[in-house]
């Protein structure tokens, strides 16, 4: 893959970053019937300034997986779904209540690629980037541990973590650069590749190798001409 150039123009997350602890500043409309790391992801993206004016890419594995995991619930008992549950199953509902909130109409895209699935949003917004060089791009990410009796599948040591970054081709922001090659086989894979990205901005390192199941993801910072 050829290497994608873009600024970093800002970034919230939690638990760990700049400003965390914030859901309960954000409008009714994103804290209600929603998730604890639902709320957090809302909180992260609304309080970037870009997100009222950007076009929006969500990234998740499992999505709002203690909601889906109601529903079902719900069918094998054959109790009466959850309207609200039931509504915001969709793995895209949390951008389509941060774009009512914000009167955003500038569309949204929802990305789902497994354990890679941070990876893969941030080369969707990238990507989207590169290709509008005049639109601001937010992607925003989150995961959260499975519930039982599907917690058997949850990674060692994987933790709930929610993120927000604003994305453009040129201006402002940390310069950096994307590539991805295929990983080499016996590579364990990273806990957390949104953590690994994290960390990696926020310690100001000059590059991170996250390593995934399928491919092998190189973020780096580059000098300006």
């Amino acid at each position: 893959m050829r290497p994608i150039s873009f600024r970093l123009r800002g970034w919230e997350s939690w638990p760990s970053g700049h400003k965390a602890e914030k859901a309960g500043l954000i409008p009714t409309l994103l804290r209600r019937r929603v998730t604890s790391v639902g709320q957090q992801a809302l909180s992260s993206a609304w309080h970037l300034p870009e997100t009222a004016h950007a076009r929006l890419i969500l990234s998740s594995r499992h999505g709002e997986c203690s909601r889906t995991a109601s529903l079902l619930e719900s069918a094998i008992s054959k109790s009466d779904l959850s309207p609200a549950d039931f509504t915001l199953s969709v793995h895209h509902a949390l951008l389509g209540l941060l774009s009512i909130a914000h009167k955003n109409n500038r569309g949204h895209t929802a990305v789902a690629s497994g354990q890679e699935s941070f990876c893969y949003g941030l080369l969707e917004a990238a990507a989207c980037a590169k290709e509008m060089p005049d639109e601001l791009i937010v992607l925003v990410h989150f995961d959260d541990l499975l519930p039982p009796p599907f917690s058997m599948f949850n990674e060692p040591a994987e933790q709930p973590i929610a993120l927000a970054l604003a994305l453009a081709a040129t201006g402002e922001g940390v310069p950096l650069q994307f590539t991805s090659e295929c990983s080499s086989t016996g590579n364990a894979p990273s806990v957390s590749h949104a953590q690994d990205f994290l960390n990696f901005i926020n310690d100001g390192l000059p590059e991170c190798v996250s390593v995934g199941e399928h491919r092998k993801w190189r973020w780096t910072r580059y000098a300006l001409d």
